[in-house]
Formats: structure tokens, sequence, C-alpha cells
């Protein structure tokens, strides 16, 4: 009987000290790698492509290696978030082909409505330097988070869309986007046509 009204003791202690608020469980909210962004610096775009533009020193141009690419095709990538910035130009050689190029970026934008909780278009106009486009900024769980295109209007067409290596989490990509998006309007503030 001793044994007993001991044993019976040591369960109370243990199961008074275990109800605690020290050690009471908690699950914790799930969590993402802080993510340590590089310092901004730009460098020159200036090859013989038809234009010239500014991009960040800690990514990567690279001439587009797809089997339908075209000249002046490069992927702009981002190796240390997963991501590039797909960078494509045409001539343009006809009224019907620039509305054909046109209508079909906005339909590439707007084909992530389905999971975008919504998608921003903002126009952009420097007539100083005949750079004219639309820039889309989609928010939510997209495959691009951001795209525009640029032209003069007359004979230049210059696509770009965001993408990232990796199953869209807003949440946890969307600092990275932030950082990202300053590098792009960059890009496009100083974009130039060279004739």
């Amino acid at each position: 009987m001793r044994r007993f009204i001991i044993l019976l003791a040591a369960f109370i202690i243990i199961a008074i000290a275990s109800c605690t608020s020290e050690n009471t469980f908690a699950p914790k909210p799930k969590g993402y790698f802080r993510i340590k962004f590089p310092k901004k610096a730009y460098q020159t775009y200036n090859s013989a492509c038809p234009f010239t533009f500014e991009y960040p020193v800690y990514a990567q141009m690279v001439i587009d290696s797809d089997k339908n690419a075209q000249p002046c095709w490069n992927n702009l990538n981002f190796p240390q978030f997963n991501g590039q910035l797909h960078l494509t130009y045409h001539g343009v050689f006809s009224a019907k082909g620039y509305n054909k190029m046109t209508e079909l970026a906005r339909e590439l934008a707007m084909k992530h409505t389905i999971k975008a909780s919504s998608i921003d278009q903002k126009v952009i106009n420097y007539p100083d330097k005949k750079v004219y486009g639309i820039y889309y900024a989609i928010e939510g769980n997209t495959a691009s988070s951001v795209q525009f295109f640029l032209t003069d209007s007359a004979k230049h067409y210059f696509r770009g869309a965001l993408y990232f290596n990796e199953r869209p989490q807003y949440d946890s990509i969307q600092p990275v986007v932030k950082f990202i998006k300053k590098d792009i309007d960059r890009l496009i503030e100083t974009f130039r046509w060279k004739n």
C-alpha cells in the first residue's frame, strides 16, 4: 500500500509539473529562410541588338537557348532567387503585326487571372526616348509576377516576363518579387532604342 501511495504521489507531482504554461505545446507557424539581398548596383547591356538598358550586377544575362529563340532573346537569371526575367525582341513590320504582339502581351498577362488576386496595369510613357508600353504587376500565387512590353510604336517591340523555378507561394516570394521589381523598374527607366 505504501508503494501505491508513493507512486500515486509521484504521478500527481509529474502531472502538475507538466501542466505549467512553460511546458505547454503550441504549434509554430510555417517559417521561411531569411533572405539576404545583395546591394543594388547596375551595369549596361549593350550588344548588337537595337536597344540598351541597365541590369543588376548580381544577375546573369544569358542568351535564350530555346529551339525557337530568335536573335536578341535573352534570359536575365537571378540564381540566388531561382528566378528568370525572360526578355524577347521582335522587329515590327506592320500595324497588324504590332497590334497582334501587344494583344498577345495582354493575353499572356491576363492568363494569370485564374490564380491572381489582382493584376494592375501601368502605362509606360517616355516620349523623349520613344519608349512606350504597359507594365503588368500580378499579385497572388501565379507563375509570373511581372510582365511588361516596350515599343517605339513603329519598328521595335521588347517584352519581359518574370518567372521563378518553383511552385508559386506568394507569401514566401513576395520579398524577392518586391526586390526584383526595383531592378525591372530600373531596366525600363534606362531602356533606349539605338536607332
